[in-house]
């Protein structure tokens, strides 16, 4: 019977433990635009959009635009810099491109649409490596007085489950080898 309840005991105490570490392997997902979306129409501030959001390796960015007048097209930062969509590294056109953020570096997106991008329409994504942390505590960059830390972190984003880190599935375990013998 003390052994039922110890096992009890120590699956409750688990799945607390997974509930709560969870948030740490967890994936974001970014709207483009929030939700004025992928446009020319409604003055949208891309490049402000991307820097108030902190961009993961696994995140996925959404452009969420009318395939009828808009695409996305991501290029090298000097045809980001000129409005050049002559060469893309990629093409989207589906009107809700989801792009997976694999990794690490700075990534340039813009509409090939003549005149879209000189309007404005274009983003610049800089990811940096996933954390298996979470990231409840201030940043080494927030103590030393970086203007960067003190940018007002944008809404929480959807999220959808990855595993970043296979020391926290070992160290669940051998806490379960522990608690049970």
């Amino acid at each position: 019977m003390a052994l039922v309840a110890k096992r009890e005991l120590v699956c409750f105490f688990l799945m607390m433990m997974i509930m709560a570490f969870s948030g740490a392997c967890m994936a974001a997902t970014y709207n483009v635009g929030d939700s004025a979306g992928w446009t020319i129409q409604i003055p949208v501030d891309y490049t402000k959009w991307s820097s108030t959001n902190n961009f993961h390796v696994g995140d996925k960015i959404v452009f969420t635009y009318n395939k009828q007048f808009h695409n996305v097209l991501q290029v090298t930062h000097q045809n980001f810099q000129s409005c050049n969509e002559t060469s893309p590294i990629a093409s989207y056109t589906s009107g809700s491109d989801s792009i997976t953020l694999k990794s690490p570096g700075n990534f340039y997106y813009l509409c090939g649409v003549p005149g879209h991008c000189q309007a404005g329409q274009k983003v610049p994504i800089k990811v940096i490596r996933a954390s298996a942390s979470p990231s409840l505590a201030p940043s080494e960059s927030a103590l030393s007085g970086s203007p960067s830390a003190f940018i007002a972190p944008s809404p929480s984003p959807s999220s959808a489950p990855i595993i970043q880190s296979s020391k926290f599935w070992l160290a669940v375990t051998a806490l379960a080898f522990y608690l049970i013998g």
